[in-house]
């Protein structure tokens, strides 16, 4: 298994609205990927803390790949407006063994 990592901020109070874009127009392109399995949006808790982490889980490096090179430039385009800075985007291996239950729950 295969992860994007992205870490950005997003614009002060537009949080929920950001969180509506991503369920209504970002989600439903990214289940149109080949190898896409689920994504993890994690939002800080409390000020001052501002970043905020998304893990997009893929079948094979090549999936994510191809995401990234013909498909994540237009997903930006739509989440732009929300962010206060640019993303950083990081390519990972899962080590799958370490998180059997996990793994498990995502092929059911």
């Amino acid at each position: 298994m295969f992860a994007g990592f992205l870490q950005f901020e997003v614009k002060p109070d537009v949080q929920k609205e950001f969180i509506k874009v991503i369920k209504n127009k970002v989600l439903p392109i990214l289940r149109e990927q080949p190898g896409f399995l689920e994504i993890l949006p994690f939002f800080p808790e409390k000020s001052p803390e501002k970043t905020a982490f998304n893990i997009s889980l893929w079948t094979t490096p090549a999936n994510a790949e191809r995401y990234a090179r013909e498909t994540y430039p237009k997903v930006l385009e739509i989440v732009r407006p929300f962010l206060a800075t640019p993303v950083t985007v990081k390519f990972l291996t899962l080590e799958t063994t370490l998180c059997e239950r996990f793994v498990d729950s995502l092929a059911a």
